[in-house]
């Protein structure tokens, strides 16, 4: 099988999106890792706004290095921008620079058309003023959306901070359906050592931030068809994409 590379865009102090990834794209290809600039003193959505805006110098940060997939692995600051222009600027970013790119947002709904889902449950660690503009998000790109299910860490909303117990925990209080989609936001939450608990003995469908960026990355890297098995928590749980 033919070895890819694949670049990937994430947050300074994202924890567990370079973890996730490498486990989740294992021996099928090689991962590459900018890191957005720090922003301090910014309100959080100033902070969005700067990842967003900040996009095409990322993409020429890994210089002459060529790239079989590049791939912005966070979420959040999509939510600021409608579907369509999300969509609209990773073609312009495929074209500029030659090479493949999807922000994890763009990622998600693919995954989504592949799986043919159209109701899913979000599980957000955001402030509620973000986790309503995902919803919002998500319903704009045509997604019912069953409910929203809001997780805390300790301290309060903080998606790097939250647990593995705590978002099990509140994910079992919540009482979803046996054959719900779940759609876990936010690449920095630690997604991966949860869906073994969360998806045993039903049937529902287990799709993260981190998992299906690194789904679409390995489809474009590799140059072959990659399936998404479904419920995906099965493969997530062993530490592959499908």
């Amino acid at each position: 099988m033919n070895r890819g590379r694949v670049g990937v865009l994430v947050p300074p102090a994202n924890p567990s999106a370079e973890p996730e990834l490498t486990r989740l794209l294992g021996s099928r290809a090689d991962m590459h890792v900018s890191r957005f600039p720090v922003r301090p003193g910014l309100a959080m959505a100033e902070r969005l706004e700067s990842y967003n805006a900040a996009l095409p110098a990322m993409a020429c940060s890994f210089g002459d290095l060529a790239l079989d997939a590049l791939v912005m692995a966070c979420d959040g600051p999509r939510y600021l921008l409608d579907p369509d222009e999300d969509q609209d600027e990773c073609e312009r970013m495929s074209e500029r620079f030659g090479v493949p790119f999807a922000t994890a947002t763009v990622a998600i709904m693919e995954a989504i058309g592949h799986l043919g889902v159209e109701e899913v449950h979000i599980v957000s660690p955001y402030q509620p003023w973000l986790t309503e503009l995902a919803e919002r998000f998500w319903k704009a790109a045509g997604m019912r959306i069953a409910g929203v299910v809001p997780v805390r860490a300790q301290g309060g909303f903080s998606p790097y901070d939250i647990t593995p117990s705590e978002l099990v925990d509140q994910v079992k209080q919540a009482d979803l359906p046996v054959d719900a989609v779940l759609l876990f936001a936010c690449s920095g939450m630690a997604t991966l050592p949860v869906l073994g608990t969360l998806g045993a003995g039903n049937d529902r469908t287990l799709l993260t931030s981190n998992l299906c960026s690194a789904w679409w990355a390995l489809s474009r890297a590799t140059g072959r068809p990659v399936t998404l098995n479904r419920p995906p928590s099965r493969a997530a749980a062993h530490g592959r994409a499908s």
